[in-house]
């Protein structure tokens, strides 16, 4: 069993993770920054999320949105340590549907384009350009577009792939699905 805590330093050197999912200007791009993680930081009530893929350590994948530059938590998806489902109601119970991230300052970034180079941790591999996105208190204030090389091949993989993270309750004890 694994040891629980600790998340964020797992992440930064251990396997490449999953993203977070963001509705930016009408398309679903990978987020590679987990501002949820600010929250529980600051002192918001982490739920027992349970860590069973090497590839998710925060035991979670968030679906977010921007509207009128407001960064909004839309939906949550994980299983908890008791087996059941995650939702945006696990963590927020008095915003079911969606919740502005005031809490969140920082940058995200937005990988594009094709990969130029894997790199088994955490967020680290690099694509043709990053966009990135200025959020104080949950508005983005500024974007940048980084543009870090061509690809050398017409079949590098295009993007970060966005991870259809699907969760696979408990049907009984000890039968710990799969992940």
């Amino acid at each position: 069993r694994r040891r629980k805590g600790a998340v964020a330093k797992r992440e930064e050197s251990m396997t490449a993770q999953i993203a977070e999912r963001l509705n930016y200007k009408g398309e679903v791009v990978a987020m590679c920054t987990n501002p949820l993680d600010d929250y529980f930081a600051m002192g918001g009530s982490r739920p027992r999320f349970e860590f069973n893929c090497t590839a998710l350590w925060r035991g979670y994948v968030g679906s977010w949105e921007i509207v009128d530059d407001r960064l909004y938590l839309m939906g949550l998806n994980g299983t908890l340590e008791d087996g059941t489902n995650a939702s945006l109601a696990t963590v927020f119970p008095d915003f079911p549907d969606r919740v502005f991230a005031h809490w969140y300052s920082g940058t995200i970034r937005l990988p594009q384009g094709k990969q130029l180079e894997y790199v088994h941790m955490g967020y680290g591999s690099t694509y043709e350009r990053d966009v990135f996105l200025d959020v104080a208190r949950g508005v983005v204030v500024g974007t940048r577009v980084r543009r870090n090389g061509v690809a050398e091949s017409s079949a590098a993989p295009e993007g970060y792939e966005v991870a259809a993270m699907t969760v696979f309750p408990r049907t009984g004890k000890g039968d710990r699905g799969a992940g």
